[in-house]
C-alpha cells in the first residue's frame, strides 16, 4: 500500500493542514485536506472516504469535493461512516441549508455521493481492502481502522483518549506495518485533552505500554493541534515514535 499523507494536524493554518491520509491513489481516511492538496484530476481518482467520526475538522472537504467532482465521474464517490457520523452528514452537512444534498444530486438514481454506514466495530470491505472498525474514546462516536491488503496492514486511531480496545485488536494483527495514531496536545494541557477525548504525550506513553509492537512496525503521530506543534514534539522527542509531516510518503 502507498500512503500519502495530506493532512496531519487537529486544526488548519498555512503550514498545517487537518487530518487526511490517501492510500493507493483510490481511498481517502478523512477528508480534512482534499480539496486543499489534490488536483481535479487526482479528486476525481478517489473512490471511497472512510471517515473516523463527524466533527468538522475530520469531514470538511466533503461538499467541496462534491461541488468540484460533477459530472466528472461515472459513478458516485462512496463515504464510508459509522451509523451515528452518517446520520450526522444526512441532517447536518447534506441537508439542502448548509449544503445541497449531493446523495441525490444530479438525480437520486446517480449522485455524486453516497454515504454507506457501518456498524462500529465491525469489518466491512472496501475494494480490495478489508477495513475492520473498532470504537475509540472520543465525545462523539469515533472509530479507528485497521486496514488490510494482501500482507500488509495500516491502523489508524482516530481521535481518542485512551482505550483499551483498539490495542486488543492490533495485538491480534500480525501484518500490521504501521500505526498513526493521534496526540494533540502538550502535558501542561492533561484535562483539556481529558475531557475532550484525546492523547498528550503522557497518555501516549501509557497507551504504548498496552502494545506488542512487532519489531519494524512504525508508530506515526497526528493531529497535533497547529499552537502547540513544536512544545509536542519536544515531548516525545525520546519516545520510539515519528511525527507526520506534510508530504510524507510510505509504501508498505
Amino acid at each position: 500500500m502507498k500512503l500519502q499523507i495530506l493532512g496531519c494536524h487537529g486544526g488548519e493554518l498555512p503550514a498545517c493542514r487537518t487530518t487526511c491520509f490517501l492510500v493507493d491513489d483510490v481511498l481517502a481516511l478523512d477528508a480534512g485536506a482534499l480539496t486543499s492538496t489534490l488536483s481535479l484530476e487526482q479528486l476525481c481518482q478517489v473512490d471511497d472516504i472512510i471517515v473516523g467520526h463527524s466533527h468538522f475538522d475530520h469531514v470538511k472537504d466533503l461538499p467541496l469535493m462534491a461541488d468540484l467532482i460533477i459530472g466528472r465521474r461515472d459513478k458516485p464517490v462512496t463515504i464510508h461512516a459509522s451509523r451515528e457520523c452518517a446520520r450526522a452528514l444526512r441532517e447536518n452537512m447534506f441537508n439542502n441549508a448548509l449544503w445541497p444534498d449531493f446523495t441525490r444530486i444530479p438525480t437520486r438514481k446517480e449522485p455524486v455521493l453516497r454515504i454507506k454506514a457501518f456498524r462500529a466495530g465491525s469489518t466491512f470491505q472496501v475494494g480490495p481492502y478489508t477495513v475492520q472498525s473498532v470504537p475509540v474514546h472520543h465525545p462523539v462516536e469515533s472509530c479507528g481502522f485497521v486496514i488490510t491488503r494482501g500482507r500488509s496492514s495500516l491502523a489508524m486511531s482516530g481521535d481518542t483518549g485512551p482505550t483499551d480496545k483498539l490495542w486488543k485488536v492490533l495485538n491480534q494483527t500480525p501484518t500490521l506495518k504501521a500505526l498513526l495514531i493521534e496526540t494533540s496536545f502538550p502535558n501542561a494541557l492533561q484535562q483539556l485533552a481529558d475531557v475532550s477525548g484525546h492523547l498528550t504525550p503522557r497518555t501516549l506513553q501509557s497507551e504504548l505500554e498496552k502494545f506488542e509492537r512487532d519489531e519494524g512496525t512504525s508508530v506515526l503521530l497526528y493531529h497535533l493541534k497547529p499552537a502547540f506543534v513544536q512544545q509536542v514534539k519536544k515531548e516525545v522527542a525520546n519516545m520510539p515514535v515519528e511525527v507526520l509531516e506534510l508530504g510524507d510518503t510510505f509504501e508498505f
